[in-house]
């Protein structure tokens, strides 16, 4: 629960940013509801070549780890996305048929989506092609060209993966959040099998000891499954599920561990390859500690089994990988920050009970991101936050990072699309975020993740995982709720990270715009919002919107039958977000799980169809793709007449189709079925 998500298609200008070359394309392609953008990673050349050397193996260790997301956000990715694959390659009919059109742009969307199932809304994606065209054209492929398993048919493996695809009420959500209903027997992701919530949760809580002051994260790397009669966890690692794809991510950390900058590295590297071929937790956490331990390296990575949004009870951790190296330039900013840490901590508007008595361990940095991969790919988190585990937190610290590259893409990719003039209320607004929007985001993601999520402390004996399904939506609502109430106060002036006491506005506005109406944009018409960040920033909204009504601090306007977001006071919008934080706070560290499901469910889920009607025509108009994610730079090792690497290429032409097919035929390793 610590990765932090664009907020909308719109991000406000500010010409004093990073040099970018002015000839960069940006854009690379729009289809459905996505644009595909690239990103600059600016600093590479500058690297020495051992440092170059150790990135491209990092990079080549986060590749291989791709058809794990697939099939673990549902048994049947890898069936479809390779049955896709083989007809959008090899299909010699006519290519100009529409049918064909919308199977392109659906295998795109699966390729986006890592699965059949949206990567936001995790709501099936139904093909716009009709089923009788899919089954006559996978029928005339050569049979080797499919996904079969021995002695299977093409007519087989149809009858298996077309009712998936078709059929809206078969595996229709990869994540169902909604009260009252067995939320993995309602949830098509692939980390339980043959098990209900119940037992899920009573296999777990049986495993737990309340007393236990490091507890491991409990069924993080496995899924439960049910066979013969009795319930188990099936370990991912080396020898175990997955096991032909983490031997490759094994392999290339072997050879960053032999380029490793300096010991510390080369033991974090070393501990990550002992967790993979153990798949002991315990080892987990000796690999999370070494890794928040080691501040002195340049290159940095992540690559596991970590963030646990895919799976509704907040456990399973989904496969992900970020290879970057620090910006030291824009890590100023954050070095102070995490310095203050304790400053922050003692002046925070939670219960002193609720309070870390002192700040251990917290670092955070400014990065650029090299390598996106796994639940990082093609969308990308803007800032992270790690280690999950309290303990570790506690004991050691944690580290935070801003991915500076992605959001500069976000920002240039932006400019000139309309969104302001159409949703801001007025030139005070736009001039506000044209000023200090690129700023003040990038600030407020640096106390989100540094401070927010290291912040406060659960009480004795509390499970972090007492709230559950809320859990998530919490803890993200607590992280943002911190770097909005500090953003604002002149403490940020003071340390020379603002550059006045009104620049924090447009991070206000920006907020309050997009939790009350902007992000609607994300939601298919009659749905409610599902994905912890969205709940998160609607909960702040609209709860500050209701508390806030008697005085006026907030209120939604009317203006040529158009509905704007008017802040009046912003003073005593602060006082609320702390009023808010503090309640949060209460919540998380009492484990307060009936706090949790009231306060969420009453601001953070129903959407009001009149204006989320408006939204959408309004936002329509545009021509804007809702969501956005990335196309990876290319990396190419030049070697010597003995193989040794001398130096590494960077190149930003591949096209997105042409790098999905390449992961696909170069880095894809488990087998369709039975893993």
């Amino acid at each position: 629960m610590t990765s932090l998500l664009a907020m909308n298609a719109y991000s406000g200008n500010n010409e004093n940013k990073q040099s970018i070359d002015k000839d960069f394309k940006y854009t690379v392609e729009n289809f459905a509801d996505l644009e595909i953008l690239r990103y600059q990673v600016p600093g590479f050349e500058e690297l020495t070549g051992k440092q170059k050397e150790l990135l491209y193996y990092l990079s080549e260790a986060a590749l291989q780890g791709r058809d794990i997301l697939f099939d673990q956000n549902g048994k049947y990715n890898l069936a479809i996305r390779r049955t896709l694959e083989a007809v959008y390659t090899h299909y010699s009919g006519n290519r100009t048929d529409q049918n064909f059109r919308n199977l392109e742009i659906y295998l795109k969307r699966v390729w986006f989506s890592n699965g059949i199932h949206h990567h936001y809304s995790t709501d099936k994606i139904l093909p716009d092609f009709t089923k009788e065209y899919f089954t006559a054209t996978v029928k005339s492929l050569d049979p080797n060209l499919l996904p079969l398993q021995p002695n299977q048919s093409a007519e087989e493996l149809l009858n298996i993966i077309v009712p998936v695809m078709f059929d809206p009420d078969i595996e229709a959500k990869r994540v169902n959040q909604a009260d009252g209903e067995d939320l993995i027997a309602t949830s098509a992701n692939n980390f339980y099998d043959g098990v209900t919530q119940k037992e899920a949760e009573e296999f777990y809580g049986n495993l737990k000891n309340p007393s236990d002051p490091e507890p491991v994260s409990y069924g993080l790397n496995s899924r439960l499954v049910r066979e013969d009669g009795k319930i188990f966890e099936k370990t991912w690692k080396v020898g175990g599920l997955y096991s032909p794809a983490i031997e490759k991510i094994v392999y290339w950390l072997e050879k960053a561990q032999g380029v490793a900058e300096n010991p510390q590295q080369e033991k974090v590297i070393a501990s990550l390859i002992k967790y993979y071929n153990t798949g002991n937790l315990k080892d987990f956490d000796t690999y999370s500690i070494q890794w928040v331990e080691d501040l002195d390296s340049r290159i940095d990575f992540i690559n596991g089994f970590i963030e646990t949004y895919g799976d509704p009870l907040g456990m399973k951790g989904s496969w992900e990988a970020l290879v970057n190296f620090k910006n030291e330039e824009a890590t100023e900013r954050t070095e102070i920050i995490s310095e203050n840490a304790q400053w922050f901590e003692d002046h925070s508007p939670v219960d002193p009970r609720f309070k870390k008595k002192e700040v251990k361990g917290v670092s955070a940095k400014v990065i650029n991101a090299v390598m996106l991969a796994g639940d990082c790919y093609p969308a990308t988190p803007i800032g992270i936050n790690l280690p999950n585990a309290n303990w570790i937190r506690a004991q050691h610290g944690s580290k935070s990072v801003t991915i500076e590259n992605i959001t500069d893409a976000y920002d240039k990719a932006a400019r000139g699309n309309g969104f302001a003039r159409e949703f801001y209320w007025s030139d005070y607004e736009i001039d506000l975020i044209e000023k200090y929007g690129f700023m003040t985001s990038n600030m407020h993601t640096d106390l989100h993740e540094c401070l927010g999520h290291g912040s406060g402390r659960l009480l004795p004996g509390v499970d972090q995982d007492a709230l559950k399904a809320y859990g998530a939506t919490i803890e993200e609502t607590r992280a943002d709720l911190f770097g909005l109430y500090y953003i604002a106060d002149h403490k940020m002036i003071e340390l020379g990270l603002l550059p006045n006491d009104s620049a924090y506005k447009a991070e206000y506005y920006k907020f309050m715009t997009n939790g009350l109406m902007t992000q609607l944009v994300r939601i298919e018409p009659g749905n409610q919002i599902e994905e912890s960040h969205m709940r998160n920033r609607q909960l702040i909204a609209k709860w500050v919107l209701e508390k806030g009504a008697a005085d006026h601090v907030v209120e939604l306007k009317k203006r040529n039958n158009k509905t704007f977001v008017v802040i009046n006071d912003y003073g005593k919008l602060r006082t609320l977000f702390g009023e808010l934080l503090a309640e949060i706070q209460r919540i998380r560290s009492e484990g307060d799980y009936e706090g949790a499901k009231e306060i969420v469910e009453k601001y953070a889920i129903k959407v009001d169809p009149v204006l989320h009607t408006e939204v959408l025509e309004r936002y329509k108009k545009l021509n804007l793709a809702p969501y956005k994610g990335f196309v990876n730079p290319v990396y190419e090792a030049i070697t010597d007449e003995d193989g040794k690497i001398t130096d590494v290429v960077v190149t930003y032409e591949e096209g997105y189709a042409e790098q999905m097919l390449r992961y696909s035929k170069e880095n894809s390793w488990l087998p369709t079925w039975n893993n």
